[in-house]
């Protein structure tokens, strides 16, 4: 006998999903993005104190350290979707965290750029652990009818995390230094603190998230065919569609965040303005895109979930499209005239994400979830490691404006690519029948 689906608010859960697993899965959702972005705070701190990289080098090195992060994460995005197949998510998502919070806890204490490097490694296996693990478990828990909106909720909550990441935990070491202690102890105190809520949040998901895999035991596929699977699973045009849709929203991400704050801080900068205020500048931008980016996370998240998935793409890219596009007509990041086409921007990277992550999860069989979207964000990483390497180089030989203008190309492509997908394998026209179907509760 079939069992009964759920709703946890207005999400749908699959029959064998607590309250419970939500529950934790959202605080998951709210901490694991918000502590990795903590390595980006706290590089620059261990650059300048521990490692006396001058300033006009740490640029340079903090973008190898990247360049080298996303490598790592290519190699292991697979091994480690195999793995959540066979053994179980909350196992992997765990152990990511528990990573997370090793590299932090030796991160302040390197001597060196290669020891850097060693512990940045360590760090980067476990946020491909941990971020592979909070789409897939989104997918794992919730009915297709609401994929979307839980989509929006996660990328909301990663969102507020980040902010609070950003705004609490970033004053920590200032923090300690008020009270006494030297600059060396507060960044060794500060790093500690993360790494102690990294653990935390680790034992949190092992205690709290469901165990096992979507599928029986019998059911799981053997580890060679699930290595094959992400490949394979390809042959479906609109699991193919994904692959191409992650190369670009991962890299969309990047890019709003490294060259809209490095565009606000130049602009600000020729202005006249000292480091510390071009700075403060540059992040207005960012957050003026990211502002608009959380507010339109649910529309768009309610509107994917009312069209067909290859549809949503479709508008969704195009949005994104016209957002990227739409940098052309910027001459200056800072006035006022510039901010409708910011909320552009951060309305069409959000859409790009939640469109993206709703195809995959939709499409990705359940005995192979993990695996398939292990190389969905495989093509993200390769998404980031192409556009920032071309978009550095654009952004100082044409303009601010020319690393968003490559990707906004790349997406009228997709687009494209997308509108052949509709027609010729458009997938489930709607969901309209499972939700007349579903009980009424």
């Amino acid at each position: 006998m079939s069992q009964q689906a759920k709703r946890f608010g207005p999400f749908w859960l699959q029959p064998d999903v607590r309250a419970g697993h939500m529950l934790t899965l959202f605080a998951g959702a709210f901490s694991t993005i918000g502590l990795l972005t903590f390595v980006a705070l706290g590089t620059p701190y261990v650059l300048t104190v521990y490692l006396g990289v001058p300033q006009g080098e740490q640029g340079a090195v903090s973008g190898y350290l990247h360049t080298f992060q996303e490598a790592i994460s290519l190699l292991v995005f697979a091994p480690l979707g195999v793995m959540a197949d066979r053994i179980g998510r909350r196992q992997v998502y765990a152990g990511g965290l528990v990573l997370m919070g090793i590299a932090y806890a030796l991160y302040s204490f390197a001597s060196s750029i290669p020891e850097l490097y060693a512990y940045r490694l360590v760090y980067a296996v476990g946020i491909a652990a941990a971020t592979g693990m909070l789409g897939t478990i989104g997918a794992d828990y919730t009915l297709e009818r609401s994929r979307g909106l839980a989509v929006a909720g996660i990328g909301v909550l990663n969102a507020l995390g980040v902010i609070s990441v950003t705004i609490g935990l970033g004053r920590l070491p200032q923090f300690f230094v008020e009270r006494g202690a030297s600059e060396a102890a507060a960044g060794h105190d500060a790093h500690f603190v993360v790494a102690g809520l990294c653990f935390l949040v680790a034992l949190l998901l092992a205690f709290g998230l469901k165990g096992g895999t979507p599928v029986a035991r019998g059911q799981r596929l053997p580890v060679r065919e699930l290595f094959r699977s992400g490949l394979a699973e390809a042959r479906n045009p609109r699991i193919a569609l994904s692959y191409a849709c992650g190369f670009i929203a991962r890299s969309d991400l990047v890019l709003l965040g490294t060259y809209s704050v490095l565009w606000g801080t130049t602009a600000a900068a020729s202005r006249g303005m000292d480091a510390a205020q071009a700075m403060a500048e540059g992040r207005k931008v960012f957050a003026t895109a990211s502002a608009a980016a959380l507010l339109w996370l649910f529309v768009i998240g309610v509107v994917i979930d009312r069209v067909n998935r290859v549809t949503g793409i479709i508008i969704c890219m195009t949005i994104a499209s016209m957002g990227y596009l739409g940098t052309m007509f910027i001459d200056d990041p800072l006035v006022k005239s510039a901010v409708p086409l910011l909320v552009l921007l951060g309305m069409g990277q959000i859409s790009a994400f939640a469109g993206a992550q709703t195809l995959i999860t939709k499409e990705a069989p359940p005995e192979s979830r993990a695996s398939v979207i292990g190389m969905f964000n495989i093509c993200g990483a390769a998404g980031i490691l192409t556009t920032t390497a071309i978009g550095g180089v654009l952004f100082d030989r044409i303009g601010p404006h020319a690393p968003f203008v490559l990707v906004g190309c790349l997406t009228v492509l997709l687009i494209g690519a997308a509108v052949l997908c509709r027609i010729r394998a458009p997938g489930p026209l709607s969901d309209r029948e499972s939700r007349s179907a579903a009980p009424v509760h």
